[in-house]
């Protein structure tokens, strides 16, 4: 086989992993998904049962209004973990897509220098400045890529620490709402 050949077959076999690891990753967090959302239906249709059987067992107004707000606190709370559990399975898929990415931009940036390396060895008298003009360019975009994914990182970073932040606090907001409202019930009995 001649080198251009095995290059090729190089090229094809690296680009068809790549392909693979990225249908890995996706069909990965579908799956997780899939189960986080039956499970999720699995739980509410149970807990469905649990608060129209305990609603059927109340005797006065107050009784009822209690365990409709205590089944509202449940039910944000469900919410809320369950929106972190999706934001996890999708942050953890991208950042695994983002490594990928990371790695086929730093293995082609050298690919491009080698490239021009073999170049400027058979290359007239004079490409050596344009070959390092080339060189400049690809270093220089490097870093560009290198910082727009540390800034990308940080604003997923932010992201994360502002979807619990705000999944909290809901949860807290709706607690404080339920002793309100329980208060302001015993107060007018």
């Amino acid at each position: 086989m001649s080198q251009a050949q095995q290059q090729f077959v190089d090229f094809a076999t690296e680009h068809v992993e790549t392909a693979l690891r990225f249908a890995r990753i996706y069909l990965d967090s579908a799956e997780r998904l899939s189960k986080l959302n039956l499970e999720t239906a699995k739980t509410s249709l149970e807990e469905g049962a649990k608060q129209v059987k305990s609603l059927a067992a109340v005797k006065d107004a107050q009784e009822g209004l209690a365990l409709r707000q205590k089944q509202l606190e449940s039910t944000v709370d469900h919410a809320g973990q369950y929106s972190r559990q999706v934001y996890e399975i999708a942050s953890q898929a991208q950042a695994e897509l983002t490594k990928i990415a990371e790695e086929q931009s730093t293995a082609f940036n050298k690919q491009v220098v080698s490239g021009l390396d073999r170049f400027v060895k058979s290359a007239p008298a004079g490409a050596d400045v344009a070959v390092a003009a080339v060189k400049s360019t690809v270093q220089a975009t490097a870093a560009a890529v290198d910082s727009l994914t540390k800034a990308a990182k940080q604003v997923a970073d932010f992201a994360d620490a502002s979807v619990k932040a705000a999944t909290t606090a809901t949860a807290d907001a709706v607690k404080t709402a339920a002793k309100k409202t329980a208060a302001s019930g015993n107060a007018a009995a």
